[in-house]
């Protein structure tokens, strides 16, 4: 065998061939004939750059963020544009949606987006079914909108961020219903449970570095079961109905109320108006007797002759027309009344006695 031969020296027969005698014979073997001397490497060259050239550079999206890997390990990430890397697997890629608000629905399923969006609630009751605090059933659908805050501990921190997500809003989401009661869940109490519930879930997913930011909680639809969906609806129809006579009466006793306050005011104002007409005239007329009971202790006579004439000037202005009589006549003579004549005269339009008539 060969490993018994004695050892050889040289170029005899059993000795190894040389280095350079192997490379010649595989450029022999693996030449063209076209390509002769250092055209093949050239060719060789322009393909090798061109292999690393496709492979050294890759683009970011608008709504992306680019993690790049050394060797498996985590080394930069990049925003959107065009970047370079270093081939052949020694950098790779991966890129994260950062830029765009995502969802996670539960309770029912969106089959086709859009204007009229169409929903699937088969398959997904065990997720709306819910146990409230007065042991009540209620099926709530909800939604989780979300962003990727930080893609590093999205991508190696935890596996599985969206899984776990799904357990934590529907964990939180019992708890909040458990702790309510039915009429609260499916009423006035939607706006408070999303936020708490938007408030719990972002801490628990930052206790557990997932990169996520939790942007909202939605409540879609919060209703009873069915068998029990006739007799809620008539609850709160007799509830809308109570609300609304309600607001009738307060209605009425806003017009009512307000209206009649201002008529009693009124009518106070009004008889304080006439007590103080009242009480001036009287202290005028008090101040005026005691004025001219003044001047009658001074001189009776002119006092008394004064306001008998002025009794009389007033009496004869409201009087118009009147007779004198004497007191010791026997009758009334009749005489001609020349202002009413006069008056006729001045209605016909023509004056007798003047001249040329």
């Amino acid at each position: 065998m060969d490993w018994e031969r004695p050892p050889h020296r040289g170029q005899g027969p059993g000795v190894p061939p040389d280095l350079e005698q192997v490379i010649n014979r595989l450029r022999q073997r693996f030449s063209f004939p076209s390509m002769k001397g250092g055209a093949f490497w050239i060719v060789a060259l322009v393909v090798l750059v061109l292999v690393v050239g496709a492979n050294a550079y890759y683009t970011v999206d608008p709504q992306e963020t680019a993690v790049v890997l050394r060797f498996g390990r985590f080394v930069r990430t990049e925003g959107p544009g065009l970047h370079f890397k270093i081939p052949f697997g020694v950098e790779t890629v991966t890129k994260v949606l950062t830029g765009r608000v995502l969802q996670r629905e539960y309770g029912y399923r969106t089959v086709a987006p859009g204007v009229r969006s169409r929903f699937v609630e088969e398959g997904f009751e065990e997720e709306a079914r819910m146990l409230s605090g007065d042991l009540n059933v209620v099926d709530l659908q909800w939604t989780v909108q979300y962003k990727i805050r930080d893609p590093m501990e999205y991508l190696f921190r935890l596996h599985d961020v969206e899984s776990t997500l799904d357990d934590i809003s529907e964990s939180v989401m019992r708890r909040i219903v458990g702790n309510r009661f039915a009429d609260e869940v499916l009423t006035v109490g939607r706006a408070s449970i999303a936020e708490m519930a938007r408030q719990e879930i972002q801490e628990i997913m930052d206790m557990y570095h997932t990169g996520l930011q939790i942007v909202t909680v939605k409540l879609q639809n919060a209703n009873p079961p069915d068998p029990v969906k006739a007799a809620f609806n008539e609850v709160n129809e007799a509830r809308q109905e109570k609300e609304r006579m309600i607001n009738e009466a307060q209605q009425a006793y806003n017009e009512r109320i307000p209206k009649a306050r201002g008529e009693a005011r009124q009518t106070v104002t009004q008889a304080e108006g006439y007590a103080t007409q009242r009480i001036n005239r009287a202290i005028g007329e008090t101040t005026r007797f005691r004025s001219i009971l003044d001047e009658y202790e001074k001189a009776p006579d002119v006092t008394r002759r004064r306001m008998y004439l002025e009794a009389m000037t007033e009496f004869a202005a409201k009087a118009g027309n009147f007779l004198v009589l004497d007191s010791g006549g026997a009758g009334v003579l009749p005489i001609l009344d020349l202002n009413q004549v006069v008056r006729q005269w001045a209605e016909a339009g023509s004056v007798p006695g003047k001249a040329g008539e």
